[in-house]
């Protein structure tokens, strides 16, 4: 990970201190600012709920502390300073205190995908072995034309996955492909 830079070239990584359940979580707290409505990302995956007996359908966090925000530093310094339940993620194991961050390519192409489909699911490194990664691929044609990652294979599975890493945060995502828009590389 690079020295920070400009707010065209990261997305930094934050982290919300709230509940889970909470009723104004930090990312709807920042997309209610109106400067910060469309540099805001959080991972949302569907949830089940009942509710009054019935069953609702949900988009929730994927991690409820994880929020992914486009601004430079000095814009969200004092954002973070004034939500108390707000602060900026580190990087581990290193020697100063290194806020995460993502490269804005490699964040635009992730939420691309993601983006694309309702039926996400999310994975850490530590979930996705070796054995689940299958051959380098790029996508020609469709909702995700241009992008490249792995195919992602399960054993019992009819359909295709198209797996995608964000290597800052030890964050992939896996989203759905038809096979005709598959190219085989290396």
């Amino acid at each position: 990970m690079e020295a920070e830079k400009s707010s065209e070239d990261r997305w930094y990584v934050l982290r919300d201190l709230a509940r889970p359940n909470a009723k104004s979580p930090a990312y709807k707290q920042l997309q209610a600012i109106p400067e910060m409505k469309d540099c805001v990302f959080v991972p949302l995956k569907q949830h089940v709920f009942v509710q009054f007996g019935k069953r609702v359908v949900r988009f929730v966090p994927y991690m409820p502390d994880l929020i992914f925000v486009h601004k430079s530093r000095e814009e969200l310094d004092p954002i973070v300073r004034q939500m108390s339940l707000l602060q900026y993620r580190y990087i581990r194991g290193g020697k100063q205190c290194e806020a995460m961050s993502v490269q804005h390519e490699a964040m635009e192409k992730f939420m691309k995908a993601v983006k694309q489909t309702d039926l996400v699911e999310y994975f850490s490194y530590e979930e996705v072995s070796p054995r689940l990664y299958g051959r380098h691929i790029r996508i020609i044609g469709g909702r995700l034309n241009g992008l490249e990652g792995r195919l992602m294979s399960k054993r019992g599975s009819k359909n295709k996955r198209f797996l995608i890493d964000l290597e800052e945060c030890n964050l992939s995502a896996a989203v759905q492909v038809e096979s005709e828009y598959i190219q085989l590389l290396k």
